[in-house]
């Protein structure tokens, strides 16, 4: 499965260059099949899984989405549906949203994949785009973010300020994104610390700050005193706040809510996605396609070092940013030694490194993780 965003922003500002030219013509008046018109602003539909809280998986899209709007003023005009639950009321919203003109549509979450394509096959005109999605169809495109690079980043931060080794993993559904990321950070903290341990608790649900809050109070009174998830809410940075303890932000920079918790922040950015895309639709030159972007083409950034974090901390993770980006370190590349998992089976050669599809299809939990996948 190839998926390159840098070469989706390239095209975006070639999309531009040809917009200009189409608009000095006069023989190109008409706007283009399948285009928006050039009376009216495109109407993009967003739908999330969560209400747009201060912080979290669903801010980030939203100011993705915000940014949409200021790079394209007056050309796109956005509708929010949010805090939709992934199933049947999805499709109903996915629907709703494609019946009411909206020539573009972003769904949100990896449970609308499907619930997208059968509202595509209805509405062939209107352009759909799922988000951590990978089937795709001649109106529905795909993107995701390679999340696992800032997990790996952050486990490095994670291993130099914990004190004990021994790190808490809040998980949600046990997807090839989410293992991807307890691996990553794992072996991002056993790069610094090759003892590091990482005690993983499943949730089964994305949002649910309750039981969010129960399972990483459960983990600090098993010792752990650093904390890392992938759930939709900042009720884990609470609590690591309340507890004086320490966690790594997901999704965006939580430190509002856990000023002396928060180690940094491994946020996500949407804007120049959602913008190209967009720009791909007025322009009448949007096609299906597979985006995969990480560090290097801006979708991943590490930001938002709590006050506790060193400056040499900082830097390092930093540096290993700027390393990451330019091919230098690979997350899921063994060196000398082969990386197992942590039944100790071989998975990695000692010198290799795993491809896309192996990463895509992920569905074991590396060596130093404690727990193992839901059945």
């Amino acid at each position: 499965m190839y998926k390159n965003l840098a070469a989706t922003l390239v095209a975006a500002c070639a999309f531009s260059v040809a917009a200009i030219s189409h608009a000095a013509s006069p023989a190109a008046a008409a706007p283009k099949p399948g285009s928006a018109s050039s009376a009216d602003p495109l109407k993009v539909g967003f739908v999330y899984v969560t209400p747009v809280l201060p912080a979290g998986w669903t801010r980030q899209h939203d100011e993705g989405r915000v940014a949409m709007e200021k790079a394209l003023p007056g050309q796109v005009k956005s509708t929010v549906v949010a805090d939709v639950p992934e199933g049947a009321d999805a499709e109903r919203v996915i629907r709703d949203l494609a019946a009411t003109g909206h020539q573009l549509v972003f769904t949100t979450s990896f449970g609308y994949m499907e619930p997208t394509l059968r509202v595509a096959q209805d509405f062939p005109a209107t352009k759909f785009e799922s988000i951590t999605g990978y089937k795709t169809a001649p109106n529905v495109a795909v993107a995701n973010a390679r999340y696992y690079e800032g997990r790996y980043l952050s486990g490095i931060a994670a291993a130099r300020m914990s004190k004990t080794g021994v790190a808490g993993y809040v998980a949600g559904l046990p997807i090839p994104e989410v293992i991807q990321g307890i691996n990553a950070f794992t072996l991002g903290m056993r790069s610094v610390n090759p003892k590091a341990q990482v005690k993983v608790v499943w949730i089964n649900t994305w949002f649910d700050p309750p039981r969010e809050r129960e399972a990483a109070m459960t983990l600090f009174d098993q010792g752990v005193d650093v904390m890392a998830f992938h759930t939709a809410s900042t009720a884990i940075m609470a609590a690591a706040q309340e507890r004086g303890k320490l966690a790594v932000a997901y999704h965006s920079d939580m430190r509002q809510v856990g000023p002396d918790a928060q180690i940094v922040a491994a946020t996500h950015q949407w804007g120049a996605y959602y913008t190209a895309r967009a720009k791909a639709v007025l322009d009448g030159t949007w096609k299906t396609g597979d985006v995969w972007g990480g560090v290097r083409e801006g979708m991943i950034r590490m930001e938002g070092f709590g006050s506790k974090v060193p400056a040499a901390v900082q830097q390092e993770v930093l540096v290993r940013q700027k390393d990451m980006a330019s091919g230098k370190i690979l997350p899921f590349a063994a060196g000398k030694q082969a990386i197992a998992d942590n039944q100790d089976k071989p998975r990695i050669a000692a010198g290799q490194s795993l491809t896309d599809a192996q990463i895509l299809a992920m569905n074991w939990l590396v060596q130093g993780v404690q727990g193992q996948l839901p059945h």
